[in-house]
């Protein structure tokens, strides 16, 4: 039997060695990749919040005792214990040492408004008092969000060129080491610096594993209409960690603790890992056989300019949810802990119901029209938030501007890779790095601007100020409905029977480009 398992194993060793350059293999590792870092991005979106609040008002509670004290009070009256477990805080009496009566308002040593912060396993719902502690909380969430996506912006640059130069293999699993670190800090760290040092370490991660897996995809998904199949596809297991990360984040606080989704996350990163070294032997060094246009051509490309901002703004709305939305609800909807993850389930279901049916639909019905419409309908759903009174007047919102970025999303990563291909060399890391830099813009001005203006001037507002900007944004995308090619790429695109025969996507007649194959041939 020994050996009979020996033999079967190793067939199955052969089997994965044989199918390590598959296609499909290669789209699993993306998806995986983009589901494990996309579970840790929204993970926190339920705990930070509160948890933070938690801290902070443990902290005020005991320098106003410290302070308010009277000093004839006897020290074995009454004590207040600080719980390191769960943060949580209790008073304790004890009977007096002398008669030196306790003056009044010293024998309940937290205030009533705080009772609902004392342990994560009480029945009673989070109920703190819309104060300017917790309105300053806006600003310390906003920025903490908003770190991962600035580092990201900052690194994404640097790793799109370098994918061009030793391939996309050594940045993906140089991704997935980066990530599995700051899960492990998120796990065990208590202090706001820490989780901000925590969450900036993410985005530089983040940033390996998304340039280099869309354009590993992109460059072996030539097609244009299986390419936007293959990314919808990959896009899935982003919206499958943004479905599950909330929900499994605040329930798993509540009832387990913080500590606890961390390590489980980081348990499946090392599974993730292992498949990575086996699959694409992140030891090669592969560069592409052609250079590259410079980061620098395709931002001046209008067109790639047009198709990024959709991608920036739609995800923006979002972004600036994920803050704002829970401490919201705190001040507005008493919620239960479990329920500040739950509120965003809508949105993820829909994201993840949009992008595989969009990552179809749209190359049929014209990616310029798909977006055209996610982006009014981002925006639309998103003036509609603040209209809500409890948790489930905000399941129809919260699901239009899931399914509405899905439609965005899954229509302007392939236009991105056509673009390049249509206007520029087929080397495809760099404008993914472009395309992964406008996805962090909004998830970096999101989080940041949102939460000073939430502070300011209240959420409300916020949301009919990016609801307008979504919607005053949307005729853009007309531009991207028949978009100019270069002569001898129009020409090379039709002899590898590229997706030019979309309607959508055609700019010229049928003779016309046989005469500039016939020219390019010779």
């Amino acid at each position: 039997m020994g050996r009979l398992d020996t033999f079967r194993e190793f067939n199955l060793l052969s089997w994965m060695r044989e199918e390590r350059q598959s296609r499909k293999l290669i789209l699993v590792i993306v998806f995986i990749a983009l589901l494990l870092d996309n579970m840790l991005l929204t993970v926190v979106v339920p705990i930070i919040p509160s948890y933070l609040y938690t801290i902070d008002d443990a902290a005020a509670n005991i320098a106003k005792n410290h302070t308010t004290a009277s000093p004839h009070t006897p020290s074995g009256a009454f004590q207040t214990i600080v719980s390191l477990y769960d943060n949580s805080v209790m008073v304790t009496s004890g009977a007096p040492m002398d008669s030196t009566p306790i003056p009044p308002g010293q024998t309940q040593a937290i205030p009533p408004t705080t009772s609902g912060l004392m342990a994560h396993n009480s029945t009673q719902p989070d109920c703190p008092k819309a104060d300017d502690q917790l309105l300053n909380e806006n600003v310390k969430v906003g920025l903490l969000f908003a770190s991962k996506a600035t580092v990201q912006l900052i690194t994404n640059p640097f790793i799109g060129p370098l994918t061009n130069r030793i391939g996309y293999q050594i940045p993906m699993f140089a991704g997935f080491c980066i990530m599995f670190l700051s899960t492990i800090m998120f796990a065990f760290s208590s202090s706001y610096t820490l989780l901000f040092l925590a969450r900036s370490l993410q985005g530089v991660g983040s940033s390996c594993s998304s340039v280099a897996g869309m354009g590993m995809l992109a460059s072996v998904y030539t097609d244009d209409e299986e390419r936007g199949n293959a990314i919808g596809i990959a896009l899935g297991g982003l919206a499958m960690g943004v479905l599950v990360g909330p929900p499994f984040g605040s329930v798993m606080y509540e009832f387990v603790g913080k500590t606890a989704p961390f390590l489980i996350l980081a348990v499946l990163a090392v599974l993730d890992g292992a498949l990575q070294l086996f699959i694409l032997q992140p030891s090669k060094v592969e560069p592409e056989s052609q250079k590259g246009s410079s980061l620098w051509s395709l931002m001046k490309d209008p067109y790639i300019l047009i198709a990024a901002g959709s991608i920036c703004f739609a995800n923006m709305a979002i972004a600036m949810l994920e803050p704002a939305l829970p401490i919201w609800m705190m001040e507005t909807m008493c919620p239960r802990k479990w329920q500040l993850g739950v509120a965003f389930v809508p949105a993820s279901i829909s994201y993840l119901i949009g992008t595989n049916i969009f990552g179809v639909l749209a190359h049929k019905m014209g990616r310029w029209l798909c977006s055209l419409i996610g982006m009014v309908l981002v925006g639309v759903s998103i003036l509609c938030v603040p209209f809500a009174k409890d948790i489930y007047g905000l399941i129809l919102p919260n699901f239009g501007v899931g399914f509405a970025i899905g439609m965005v999303d899954s229509s302007m990563m392939p236009i991105m890779g056509y673009l390049v291909d249509l206007r520029h060399v087929s080397v495809y890391g760099t404008v993914y790095a472009i395309a992964d830099v406008a996805f962090c813009m909004g998830f970096a001005l999101g989080p940041s601007t949102g939460g000073a203006i939430a502070k300011s001037i209240g959420f409300p507002w916020l949301m009919t100020i990016i609801g307008i900007v979504d919607i005053l944004f949307a005729p853009l995308c007309y531009f991207l409905r028949s978009p100019p090619g270069r002569e001898e790429k129009m020409a090379i695109l039709m002899d590898s029977n590229c997706s030019m025969k979309t309607r959508s996507y055609s700019t010229q007649g049928n003779t016309e480009y046989e005469e500039m194959e016939t020219e390019y041939d010779e």
